[in-house]
């Protein structure tokens, strides 16, 4: 899921010289609660990121120790755990194949929200202006499911030079929604819906959706609850 700043940060300063993929995924049960899993795979590119961790700085942007690394998704793990619907949080780092696996189980999808908006505030203090508390990114009301792209992360690549936009696009972004019933239609016309009707998939790369936030815009209907 997008709304994972820091995450997203982190797969972006790798990308700078990787080929990078992103994997949101979001299991929605029928009463709201669920379990959202961020996944960022950098394995293909190993060996350049570990040039780049040997330097001390890369393009005059300090670039962070391992160490450093860890501290900061040690500390977004501590402060997004407590947070009020918010539980069974792991994070997992593989600096082996650079691989980052968070995963966590919400109570609602309002909860969660509230949740990331809240660890963010916390996370980017030195940097407000990129949060905006008004804006929802997710909604669960009726049988629908809203999904957007929320404007900290479109305003951060946008801020990336032409070289670092152009090595964007050799990553994939892929956006996965499951629930526990059928998906009776969607708006949005490059979704791609499961053999099994419970789970709709959109795939872009990380450029593009920095110059369009729509590619990943969706509402998703469920057919009615069955008696």
């Amino acid at each position: 899921m997008k709304p994972l700043r820091f995450f997203f940060f982190l797969a972006v300063l790798f990308s700078l010289s990787s080929c990078i993929e992103i994997i949101d995924d979001i299991s929605l049960n029928d009463d709201g609660s669920g379990t959202l899993k961020y996944n960022i795979n950098l394995s293909a590119s190993k060996v350049k990121i570990n040039s780049i961790l040997a330097l001390d700085s890369l393009d005059g942007k300090k670039v962070p120790s391992r160490e450093e690394i860890q501290g900061r998704i040690d500390h977004f793990k501590d402060v997004f755990e407590k947070r009020p619907g918010i539980s069974n949080v792991t994070i997992s780092s593989d600096y082996n194949n650079y691989m980052f696996k968070l995963s966590c189980d919400f109570e609602s999808v309002k909860l969660l929200q509230s949740a990331i908006k809240k660890t963010l505030q916390e996370e980017v203090k030195d940097d407000q202006k990129l949060l905006d508390e008004n804006v929802n990114w997710m909604e669960w009301v009726n049988n629908s499911f809203v999904r957007s792209v929320p404007d900290f992360t479109i305003k951060k690549v946008s801020n990336l030079s032409d070289e670092e936009k152009e090595l964007l696009k050799q990553g994939t972004y892929i956006s996965i929604t499951r629930f526990q019933r059928d998906v009776k239609e969607f708006t949005n016309s490059k979704a791609v819906l499961a053999k099994n009707k419970m789970a709709v998939m959109l795939k872009t790369n990380v450029y593009s959706l920095s110059q369009n936030p729509d590619l990943l815009e969706n509402t998703i209907y469920l057919s009615p609850l069955k008696p």
